[in-house]
């Protein structure tokens, strides 16, 4: 499938802890960017990032990561949903089931 965005944003629920879990992306000339990460909570390895504030019940930091060509996004099966991709004003959910392995690629 291919989408035609500059932005999107990854949704998902952490599958031990059960807490939601957000990240902004911006699509550009040296691939996926992500411009901002937030978590609703804290625990097993998901402490907010250098710099987060609570805004809304949320933690949300701005991530220091270099752009990635692709993002690879497993599926385990053990959370209480897939992933949410959402883009413009549509989402998309996969990975509901274990195995629906998906990877995220840019187009330069």
């Amino acid at each position: 499938m291919v989408i035609a965005t500059t932005t999107f944003m990854l949704q998902w629920t952490h599958s031990v802890e059960k807490i939601e879990w957000r990240e902004r992306w911006q699509v550009g000339p040296s691939g996926l960017h992500i411009t901002e990460a937030s978590v609703k909570g804290s625990g097993a390895g998901m402490e907010p990032g250098e710099g987060a504030v609570l805004r809304d019940g949320w933690w949300t930091w701005q991530p220091k990561l270099a752009s990635q060509k692709q993002l690879s996004l497993a599926a385990s099966g053990a959370t209480a949903s897939g992933w949410r991709l959402c883009y413009g004003d549509t989402c998309r959910e996969f990975g509901e089931r274990a195995g629906e392995d998906t990877t995220l690629s840019f187009c330069p």
